[in-house]
């Protein structure tokens, strides 16, 4: 079962404080109302993506020793270093000498005037080398925020030890862990703009870089609402996905959030990334007990693992972990309907959803949870959800199919009451999507019909 409490849990208490914890008639703002059932694509008008990945995009941006790499894959490197700096390592005391260079998006004007901003990128970090990515907006009062870590990252441990960075706020807004969000939303105050920085760190004196393909942005200001507009069924498919169960890793590796108690999220992204054809080395599972079924799963917790929040569960990082393996981008964002994920099964892509709910709010599921990841790997000829739901007892049982409209309701809805009765939030319809970095032309008006491009 998905472990009772999280970190999202301060999240849903600041949002529901900053809401007024407020009642199922609250008010919607115009600008927010919610998208017609049929839109497409659905969430157009709740939320706006900008992914920075092209040659021509990292030479549009503002470069101190950063250099834009041309090729199959564009990418960013250190060309030459701006200056040193030392970085102490909260989680293991070591200060270190870091070589790094910089670069500094272009200004983004969102579409969607926005409460809240998760950043997502994708990367090669070679020992040696890690990266920061930080966010900086303007508020719609005409005050910008201060620049706020978005995570400090690196795909093995070795040199740093990955993290979120705690206690970030300017008294308008703060970052809960991988997520920017204005502090009230009921005052009107939204983030109109934002620029993204990336600083590429490497060990001094080396020639070592790090190669950053992919970083952007996903802002929303989804509505307040208990309920959303039910999705008319138009897809019958499902996609041949590997199938994990975490709780069979029940005890495994404490160290990393108490085993497979509350492996939700690697055990999602673990699926998918094998869907796509690739899986760890056996060098890259060496360290894994043997004896261990499904060793990949202990891997993917190892190399998602947040040092600050503790637990597997950040959403960026898990993304990023997936974009380690080879020709493989991926993104957090957030879909307007079922029919925006339809699209995307359509052309072959599943989805990695977060949902919360109580236990009798989803028929079959047997537990309630305040945040669990599981996939999207199809739908019945009814239209409802089939998902792999990795909160199984077995990897035999994680194959599940859920009633459309409760599954729609628990993904989609921002708030909604928990066992005590109180109002908390929802995650309003994010999702992981892990996808080819060459998609094929049919992938590609997939995922460009839900904005990604």
């Amino acid at each position: 079962m998905p472990s009772p409490t999280s970190r999202r849990t301060l999240l849903t208490a600041a949002i529901a404080a900053a809401a007024g914890a407020g009642t199922a008639g609250a008010a919607v703002p115009a600008s927010a109302a919610p998208a017609r059932p049929d839109a497409s694509p659905a969430a157009a008008s709740l939320v706006d993506n900008r992914f920075w990945s092209s040659y021509t995009d990292w030479r549009c941006g503002s470069g101190e020793g950063t250099r834009a790499v041309a090729g199959r894959r564009a990418g960013l490197v250190i060309g030459h270093p701006q200056g040193r700096t030392e970085y102490t390592d909260p989680h293991t005391g070591t200060t270190a000498a870091w070589d790094y260079a910089t670069w500094t998006s272009p200004v983004h004007r969102s579409s969607v005037p926005a409460t809240e901003v998760i950043a997502s990128w994708n990367a090669h970090t070679p020992a040696g080398t890690w990266i920061q990515i930080e966010l900086r907006g303007t508020y719609s009062d005409g005050t910008e925020t201060p620049w706020y870590v978005m995570g400090r990252w690196a795909a093995g441990d070795g040199d740093i030890r990955r993290t979120s960075v705690d206690d970030q706020s300017d008294g308008k807004s703060s970052v809960w862990t991988d997520t920017f969000s204005v502090d009230d939303a009921a005052s009107g105050l939204r983030l109109l703009s934002y620029r993204l920085r990336l600083t590429l760190h490497r060990t001094p004196g080396t020639a070592l870089t790090p190669t950053v393909w992919r970083v952007g942005a996903m802002a929303s200001d989804i509505p307040d609402r208990f309920t959303v507009p039910a999705s008319v069924s138009g897809l019958a498919r499902e996609l041949p996905v590997p199938r994990y169960s975490q709780n069979v890793h029940v005890g495994q590796y404490p160290e990393y959030d108490n085993g497979g108690e509350a492996w939700c999220s690697p055990t999602s992204s673990q699926m998918i990334i094998e869907y796509w054809g690739r899986t760890p080395s056996a060098e890259d599972l060496a360290w894994v007990d043997p004896a261990l079924p499904d060793p990949q799963v202990c891997h993917a917790a190892r190399y998602t693992y947040d040092y600050q929040y503790e637990g597997c569960g950040n959403w960026p990082f898990n993304a990023a972990y997936a974009a380690t393996y080879r020709d493989m981008s991926a993104v957090v964002t957030r879909l307007g309907s079922l029919t925006d994920v339809e699209t995307l099964i359509g052309a072959g892509i599943p989805v990695i959803t977060s949902q919360s709910f109580l236990k009798e709010e989803l028929t079959g599921a047997g537990y309630g949870t305040s945040g669990h990841l599981m996939t999207v790997i199809g739908f019945t000829a009814n239209g409802d959800v089939i998902a792999n739901d990795p909160a199984s007892p077995s990897d035999e049982a994680v194959r599940r199919v859920y009633l459309r409209h409760e599954w729609e309701t628990i993904w989609l809805r921002t708030k909604r009451r928990n066992a005590s009765g109180t109002v908390v939030s929802g995650t309003g319809g994010v999702c992981y999507v892990y996808f080819p970095a060459h998609p094929t032309p049919r992938q590609r008006r997939a995922l460009a019909a839900v904005g990604i491009c």
